[in-house]
């Protein structure tokens, strides 16, 4: 099956890889449809765990390779330098897309939401929330095939780029559940809960494309993408999905969640890498 894949044009496997992970948020989404509702804790447990894989990730799938192409591509002792320079505009970028776009992270009331003043209601404005923070994962995915296109760095395999995938995958099937389960405790049918909780990642593989057609067409760009999808992801886990995690009195075990989701994502990026 890898060797069928591997056959397969680079945004194609980068549009592939997002639909899967997109699948892993709609596995997540269905558990609304067999539980009624889910624990505090384990909501904190699922943040934790999600923070864990995208924090991994970034250092491991990203970072990293991003330094080493630079070292590899004549940046020498400046090889920081793009790793820098995109990390930095990941979280510029995600910074100004939370100004611009309504939305409300899960468990807070609707006062707290956040960008411009809106009517729209709050199972919209969580489903924007969870949105704003897929697209970077889904770049994060593309970004990784495309350095597998471009040959540029030995860090990027083909190995590597399903690894990050699968991992994002796996912080999906929390990430899809957190999202449908509250929705359905607000009185919501289970259907429409599951709806909310599952198109909030149809933008990964839309994402996935972009990233992996970027870099492909501009390979110059490459260390910076990496770092870019870095930086959004790690903008996504202090700004959301940690301050989530620590705030119902669940603190111990979510920060277990978030350290066992990084030695998950660790395992996967290092033995397929």
């Amino acid at each position: 099956m890898l060797e069928s894949f591997s056959q397969l044009n680079p945004v194609m496997q980068a549009f592939i890889a997002g639909l899967f992970t997109w699948g892993c948020t709609i596995v997540g989404a269905s558990f609304v449809f067999f539980f009624k509702s889910v624990n505090r804790k384990v909501l904190d447990v699922m943040s934790g765990f999600a923070a864990g894989v995208m924090i991994a990730a970034s250092f491991w799938s990203l970072l990293a390779p991003s330094i080493s192409h630079a070292e590899e591509n004549g940046y020498g002792v400046w090889a920081w330098v793009p790793a820098s320079i995109g990390f930095l505009l990941g979280g510029v970028f995600l910074r100004m897309t939370d100004k611009i776009v309504p939305h409300l992270h899960l468990g807070e009331p609707m006062e707290n939401r956040e960008g411009p003043q809106t009517q729209a209601s709050r199972n919209l404005l969580l489903f924007l929330a969870i949105t704003i923070h897929n697209i970077p994962e889904g770049l994060a995915v593309g970004v990784g095939f495309g350095a597998v296109a471009a040959g540029l760095s030995q860090d990027n395999t083909l190995l590597s780029a399903v690894g990050l995938a699968i991992g994002i995958g796996i912080q999906n099937i929390p990430e899809g559940s957190a999202l449908s389960m509250p929705i359905r405790a607000d009185g919501n049918s289970r259907l429409k809960a599951f709806n909310y909780g599952q198109l909030s990642a149809i933008v990964e593989p839309v994402a996935a494309v972009i990233g992996a057609a970027a870099v492909i067409s501009m390979s110059a760009i490459l260390p910076y993408a990496l770092a870019f999808a870095a930086g959004a992801m790690i903008f996504v886990v202090v700004e959301e999905l940690i301050p989530e995690s620590q705030t119902n009195g669940n603190s111990d075990i979510a920060t277990m969640g978030l350290m066992f989701g990084f030695t998950v994502m660790m395992v996967l990026d290092v033995a397929l890498g």
